[in-house]
């Protein structure tokens, strides 16, 4: 049974009883039947529209006549831990509104108290006792237009101020896609753009975005938050205003706005809520225009804790054994975007110590580390990867990290340092461990330097989490995981978890992300299949027999956990 308390249910319809009671003529109910056919307007908010009855009276007569309290909506503040409890599609679907939490109890603005699956939906997603309350259709809809869709009513309204004041940016000639610079300027400075551009931004690091898109078409301009590694469509400006707002970004980014046919890179720094959240622009000439892309660097979100990074206890294991040795290196593995940053800055924040020297060279550095010596490279004034670690080398390091082995020359001189004293900590775009070392030999490396410097290989992905405000569990044999690459381990019947979906994950059913690790520690045995070059699924076979599961495996272990789900796993997985 549902948590819900209502009065008993009105079983005749609401105009025959309206017009028992005297509140309406036969001949207005048959009007207001008639205004009503192919649309979803309820018939009382019908009445009030038509001035044939008072919203007050109409809210009156419900009240008593389903024996439940009424509430007048307009001049009510509502708390937004409140709103959280029922997502803004369900309120919007069911034309229903929370208004307060009591204990265990919720109360409802309804404007249909009798609608039982809208009480049943937020009994069962709240897990609280639902009172409802009555309210009119109307009043309703504007509490949820006031409450729930906030920032989206500013941001339209915004638009729509742009979109009235400036009408006349535009591009002039369309071979050299070039722009009056002065009218450009003086546009980008108008209230209006300053605000839109800052609300999208606002609007990205609430909803835990990690990348804002800002994609120019042939007809449409087009904004797009990356979260949880997935990208979601969030607004549509009109295409007018698609230079002024680019342009607006560079200017945050002290980028030059004349220069629309190189690609540009800078930083913004922008202070939210006593937070400092860094982003990374970078801005790049398509056929339809300029588009740019902001990452999101947030410093508070950035976990340097190895045990909360989502390793096994064997991995960690492994991976804590690598990277305390005197000398070495240590390969992070993995395309772009699977947090192999996240997981070097917090190998790097755990060996960080007075008596250390600890430099790196990234492209680019995206979190300061207190008490590391940190440079950018520049490739356009020669401060490459290798040009940087040439340097290092006579700067008396200890622990060397590289960003990104790129090119031959840039991995001789890590291997070299990492056989010469130095820890080393790099990063390879490859799709496993296995297949790493072969990586290697085919940049030019030598496989007798390959085998006798390296000391661990991770490769990891990122995958979404069920979202904990919304999981619920279903009973699953362990054996069903097997098709898809999985070792029984004899539990047997087992509870997995899924995500029904809610405003705190944007309705996926995922919120936040877990990393999924691969690790392979070089032994003795593996060593020598490095140096004879051994295939790919030899070193793997080695690797299995000293515990090293592949990422497939220790993403279906993730699902046992109940921390994701199968789906996920096979998204971001070779089987």
């Amino acid at each position: 049974m549902s948590n819900v308390t209502l009065g008993q249910p009105v079983n005749r319809r609401l105009g025959d009883l309206l017009v028992t009671e005297g509140l309406i003529s036969p001949e207005e109910l048959r009007r207001a039947l008639h205004e009503q056919k192919g649309s979803s307007e309820k018939l009382g908010s019908i009445l009030v529209r038509l001035n044939l009855l008072a919203e007050e009276q109409l809210i009156g007569f419900l009240s008593r006549q389903y024996g439940i309290p009424s509430i007048t909506l307009s001049q009510l503040d509502i708390d937004p831990e409140v709103l959280r409890l029922v997502p803004s599609q369900l309120a919007k679907r069911y034309e229903i509104i929370p208004i307060k939490r009591t204990g265990n109890a919720l109360t409802l603005a309804m404007s249909d108290p009798t609608n039982v699956f809208a009480l049943d939906d937020v009994a069962f997603l709240t897990n609280l006792q639902v009172l409802p309350v009555v309210a009119s259709q109307a009043a309703i809809r504007k509490a949820i237009d006031r409450t729930y869709d906030s920032q989206a009513t500013a941001i339209t309204n915004v638009l729509e101020e742009l979109d009235q004041e400036l009408t006349t940016v535009q591009l002039v000639g369309e071979e050299e896609r070039a722009v009056d610079v002065i009218e450009l300027k003086e546009a980008v400075d108008e209230a209006p753009l300053v605000r839109l551009v800052n609300m999208v931004l606002v609007d990205a690091i609430q909803k835990g975005s990690s990348d804002i898109h800002w994609e120019p078409y042939e007809k449409v301009f087009r904004i797009r938050f990356r979260i949880d590694g997935v990208l979601h469509e969030m607004l549509t400006p009109p295409k007018r205003l698609e230079a002024a707002i680019v342009s607006r970004l560079k200017i945050m980014a002290n980028l030059d706005i004349a220069e629309r046919r190189l690609p540009q890179d800078g930083r913004i720094k922008l202070r939210y809520n006593r937070r400092e959240i860094d982003f990374r622009v970078s801005v790049l000439p398509t056929i339809f225009g300029e588009k740019a892309v902001l990452r999101i660097l947030d410093k508070e979100s950035l976990k340097l804790d190895l045990t909360d990074l989502g390793f096994d206890e064997w991995s960690l294991t492994q991976f804590q054994a690598a990277i305390r040795q005197p000398y070495g290196m240590v390969l992070i593995t993995g395309p772009t975007g699977s947090g192999k940053t996240t997981t070097l800055y917090s190998a790097i924040h755990t060996l960080n110590a007075p008596d250390v020297n600890i430099v790196t060279a990234e492209d680019p550095v995206e979190y300061n580390l207190k008490g590391v010596n940190q440079v950018q490279v520049n490739e356009g004034i020669g401060r490459t990867f290798a040009a940087s670690l040439r340097s290092f080398l006579r700067q008396d390091p200890d622990i060397i990290l590289v960003g990104e082995t790129r090119d031959l020359e840039t991995a001789q001189i890590s291997i070299r340092a990492a056989l010469t004293g130095h820890l080393v900590f790099s990063t390879l775009h490859t799709n496993d461990c296995q297949s790493t070392p072969a990586r290697l030999t085919d940049m030019g490396i030598p496989p007798f330097l390959v085998s006798s410097s390296l000391l661990l290989i991770v490769a990891q992905r990122l995958a979404r989490r069920v979202c904990p405000h919304c999981k619920e569990p279903y009973d699953a044999e362990e054996t069903a995981l097997v098709p898809y690459g999985h070792v029984p381990t004899g539990i047997g019947r087992t509870m997995l978890y899924k995500g029904k979906g809610c405003q705190q994950c944007n309705f996926t059913g995922m919120k936040g992300r877990v990393a999924i690790y691969e690790i392979m520690p070089v032994n003795d045995e593996i060593r020598d299949l490095i140096l004879h070059a051994a295939p790919a699924a030899e070193l793997g076979t080695a690797a299995a027999k000293v515990g090293m599961k592949t990422l497939r495996q220790a993403g279906l272990i993730k699902v046992l956990e109940g921390t994701t789900t199968v789906d996920e796993v096979l998204r971001v997985t070779l089987a």
